[in-house]
């Protein structure tokens, strides 16, 4: 079976002291700058690094696999959302769904891995 992996992160700009948000969901908040999405906001990708301030290097994945921070737990398979605060959450109606749990969270700040853009859609009813 041949495999290809690749680095699907893109530099941009903190907008304000990200550096204990490693992991979290972040949204276009300016020209190139970044901040926390908020819940069942849209993101652009997950926060890689700790920029300490605002005007730093932010790296963002914006594909592929990544780590991340749940909000709850989470459930292998799990269609995945943004909550409150960055954090990721499952999916419910009316979420916006950036991506799919490949691994379970057991509770808030447990960190699981992410399959960004996969089974991407909304949660219907």
């Amino acid at each position: 079976m041949a495999y290809e992996v690749f680095d699907g992160s893109v530099s941009l700009e903190a907008g304000a002291d990200l550096s204990a948000n490693q992991f979290y969901a972040v949204k276009v908040t300016g020209a190139d700058t970044v901040g926390l999405a908020g819940d069942d906001e849209l993101m652009v990708g997950v926060l890689q690094n700790k920029p300490a301030a605002a005007g730093r290097a932010a790296t963002v994945r914006i594909s592929g696999l990544t780590k991340a921070v749940a909000s709850a737990a989470i459930a292998a398979g799990a269609k995945v959302g943004v909550a409150a605060g960055g954090k990721f959450k499952t999916a419910d109606t009316g979420s916006v769904v950036c991506g799919t749990a490949v691994n379970a969270a057991g509770a808030d700040g447990e960190v699981f891995t992410l399959a960004l853009g996969v089974g991407v859609g909304d949660v219907s009813a």
